[in-house]
Parts: C-alpha cells; structure tokens; sequence
C-alpha cells in the first residue's frame, strides 16, 4: 500500500494537519523525514506556477499550481520546416527533464517513486507517445501516423535512442533494480491513439527500450493513466513484471477478469470520484471490494494513492485508514 502526498498538497491543506494524518499512519508513512512541513517546498522548475520552463527537447511548458506539471504551451517542432536543425538531447548530460551527473546518481544510490526499498529509477514519465505530443502537437502527431509520414518515425526513432541511452545509463551506471516507464495512453474511454497506431509506431519503440532492463533482470514497471482495455494485448506483450492502471476508468472486474494471475497489478486508486465526492463510508467500501476481487497472495497485488488538492480531510483519513488497515 502506497499513499503519495503531491507537493501541491502542502500549499492546499493545513500543514500541522496533514502531516499529523501522515505521522498516525506510521504504516503508510514510516519514515516522515523527507516530508515538508512547511507551505513554502522547493518547487522544481517544471512544477512552478506561472513560470515557463523549456525542457532539453525545446518544449515550453507552463503550469497554474505549484507542485503540479503542468502542459506544453508551444512545441518546438509545430512545423517540420526545423527539422533538419532539430537534434535530441545528450542522455549522458541529461534526462527528459533536467540534468544528471550519472556519478552522482550511482552514489546516491536514490529512489524514484514509491519503492524506496529498491534502487530504483523512472526513465521519465511522457518518454515516448507523450514526448512525441510534447514536440510535435496531439493532433499533428496523430495525423502524421495517418498519414505515414517519414519525419514521424524519424522523430520517434530520435525519442527511443534518447530513452536507450537514458536506460542503459540507469543499469549499467547506477545499478538499479527496478526501472520505471511512465507513459499515460488511455483517455477517459478508449486510448489516445488507435491500437493498430500504438502497435505499428509505439510498441516496436517500448519493446527497444524495456529488452535492456529484462536482458539485465531489472524489475520492469509500466505506468499508464486512462482506458487501457484494448491496449492491454499488445502491452502485455511486453514481459512486463508490474502494471499500474486506474481502477474505475478500466473497472475493477475487468481488470480482475483479464489481468489478475498474470501481471502484478500496481492498482491506482480513484482520485475522480468516490474518493472525492463520495463519503468516507463509499470509499471503505471500495477499498475493501478491490481488496477482495484483485488480492493475489502470489504477490500479485499492490496499491497506490496519488493525494492532490481538492480531496476532503474526511476523506483523507477514511483512505488512510482502509489502506494501512489491509496493508497490516
């Protein structure tokens, strides 16, 4: 069970509160060092409000909350008149977001997300289809695949050798057990690309990236936000050992009736409706019918839930009670 506390939260919520809700739940929360408990975070720039950020592929990015990513504003290859004069990023000076020293890195030996009793690292949330969108456009992407336009697989081809650098730098340098790829695909019904789009132009690109972390016994996890469901044959081609996806948008009974026993599925808690709007009572009710239908004693099951602004304290406290209850 994993319960994370967005860094808008601090600037949202009473600070003495909140951090008492997290310091009585020790079993959620058992190390509360790295916390804030101030409502003044260091806020990295691509999680500042009202500041552009331009990431180390030309994107300029822009959010309205701090503690929050927020969108591409303007996309450095709008047109492909740039093309030519277009290069990528060096993965041995930076990742997606910011830049590495990879010495560092291998000495800090720190953990990405939430599984800090692995050495464990993400390649980079948006690393393939969505940094595609970040450079291109939605709809030029989209298009440029009806289409079949070269520029696109050039492009695409640019974004996975960029990603193998990034990856081979997180095994081979900094030793990591666990390798994170975080791509959201799904919209609220249906994906965002076709399914004959995503296997003719994205799955070859993931294959190319998730083989060196299989190849190397690497614990390989997939994030993906939104509908997954006619995505999942080709995404479970992909020797993956975890997947993360939303419960309500795919449904709990499907997800159980086509996931569980063969994926450890990483179940990402509502965060659009009971938990928001229902009563603590609807959300021990969720918790606890997840529980039953998707627990795997095999190993098969994990949990996590992403706290933004907006939730009730009520809430809060029923979420944190139903997880650390079965997390015991």
């Amino acid at each position: 069970m994993i319960f994370h506390v967005n860094d808008s939260c601090w600037h949202h919520y009473n600070n003495e509160e909140l951090y008492s809700l997290m310091a009585s739940h020790p079993v959620l929360f058992p190390d509360l060092s790295s916390f804030e408990k101030t409502s003044n975070p260091d806020f990295p720039d691509f999680a500042r409000k009202n500041h552009h950020f331009i990431d180390p592929w030309g994107c300029k990015w822009q959010t309205n909350d701090d503690g929050i990513i927020g969108a591409v504003i303007e996309h450095p290859l709008e047109t492909w008149d740039e093309f030519e004069t277009y290069f990528p990023p060096d993965p041995e000076k930076t990742t997606h977001w910011s830049s590495i020293d990879w010495r560092e890195a291998a000495s800090s030996k720190s953990s990405i997300g939430f599984f800090n009793s692995l050495n464990s690292a993400d390649i980079g949330h948006g690393h393939t289809f969505l940094k595609l969108i970040d450079i291109r456009g939605y709809e030029n992407s989209i298009l440029d695949m009806a289409d079949e336009d070269p520029g696109i697989l050039q492009l695409l081809e640019m974004i996975t050798d960029f990603n193998l650098g990034l990856v081979n730098r997180y095994i081979n340098k900094v030793g990591v057990e666990f390798l994170g790829y975080a791509e959201d695909l799904g919209m609220e019904i249906g994906p965002m690309l076709s399914p004959s789009m995503f296997k003719k132009y994205i799955l070859p690109a993931y294959k190319k990236i998730i083989k060196p972390a299989i190849d190397a016994g690497v614990i390989v996890h997939m994030h993906s936000d939104g509908d997954l469901r006619t995505l999942i044959p080709d995404l479970m081609s992909l020797d993956l050992h975890m997947l993360n996806l939303q419960d309500l948008v795919n449904g709990i009974d499907w997800i159980r009736d086509n996931l569980k026993g063969n994926i450890c599925i990483d179940l990402d808690i509502d965060r659009q409706k009971i938990t928001l709007n229902g009563t603590p009572a609807e959300i021990h009710e969720l918790i606890d019918y997840e529980i039953s239908q998707l627990n795997d004693p095999a190993g098969g099951l994990t949990m996590i839930y992403g706290l933004y602004p907006g939730v009730p304290v009520e809430n809060i406290i029923a979420l944190m009670d139903a997880m650390e209850k079965h997390a015991e």
